[in-house]
């Protein structure tokens, strides 16, 4: 256990589901103290994962139930290391699509049933779970469920590698323009991971040219992506409601689904 400072905790922004602070140590070192609403062990796990691997994250050091103690890290900015690491951590790839455990995505379980079909598990673990949101419209889930049935697979390739993804990278899970926090960690379709981190106002254009040159993306990757992004924005649906309804929608107008 990390020995804390008496001193007062400073609150950090950016987060909507857990109480993040600046603190210090008895020694004085900068840390960020994270409460969490969930078992703070699975983001450790998916934090290990990605150091593992060579991703740019904060050392855990402390990890109790419902509490992570992070070092403090800081700037400058490196968009474009970030751009290779996240290439380099995408090469790490696992013997199926999946995860040894079901982690988080926000405050929802992200289920990770193993599965050795690539479309099969984006069908079966990352769209027809989330169908039943109730700010989902009946005939938008019609047309999910009908494409869960056949178009997918259509669409994606079947075996591409799975690669080790952060799995919620946007531009509020990445600290000073280097380091990725709050990972939902999975062996994915790489494309799967760049679909979501290219919403909502992407990630800066020197991370984009960064990656491409580490590791080109296979051609077809733009007919891909519209499909792709169908998981991230049911994960919006479900969160925030109706709103991101019309994101999911021009998606399946998109494919002709």
């Amino acid at each position: 256990m990390v020995a804390l400072a008496d001193q007062p905790w400073r609150p950090l922004g950016g987060g909507s589901i857990c109480g993040v602070w600046r603190a210090a140590t008895v020694d004085g070192d900068p840390v960020v103290v994270k409460d969490t609403p969930y078992d703070a062990a699975v983001e450790a796990d998916g934090l290990a994962a990605l150091a593992q691997a060579g991703a740019p994250v904060p050392d855990v050091l402390a990890v109790e139930p419902h509490r992570l103690v992070l070092a403090h890290v800081a700037g400058p900015p490196d968009w474009e290391g970030l751009g290779e690491a996240l290439a380099a951590v995408h090469a790490h790839t696992g013997p199926s699509y999946g995860w040894h455990r079901d982690n988080l995505i926000g405050e929802l379980t992200q289920p990770n049933a193993r599965h050795e079909d690539w479309p099969t598990f984006f069908a079966e673990q990352r769209v027809r779970p989330f169908l039943d949101a109730p700010a989902l419209p009946r005939e938008v889930r019609a047309r999910l469920e009908r494409a869960c049935a056949g178009p997918i697979a259509d669409v994606l390739p079947a075996d591409p590698p799975p690669s080790l993804i952060h799995g919620d990278l946007w531009a509020g899970n990445v600290v000073e323009g280097r380091w990725l926090i709050d990972p939902a960690v999975n062996h994915a379709d790489r494309e799967l991971e760049l679909a979501f981190a290219a919403l909502f106002g992407g990630l800066p254009e020197a991370l984009w040219r960064s990656y491409q040159r580490a590791w080109p993306l296979a051609p077809g990757w733009q007919e891909r992506r519209p499909v792709l992004q169908l998981y991230h924005l049911l994960v919006h649906v479900a969160h925030f409601g109706s709103g991101y309804v019309p994101a999911v929608v021009s998606r399946l107008d998109a494919v002709g689904w």
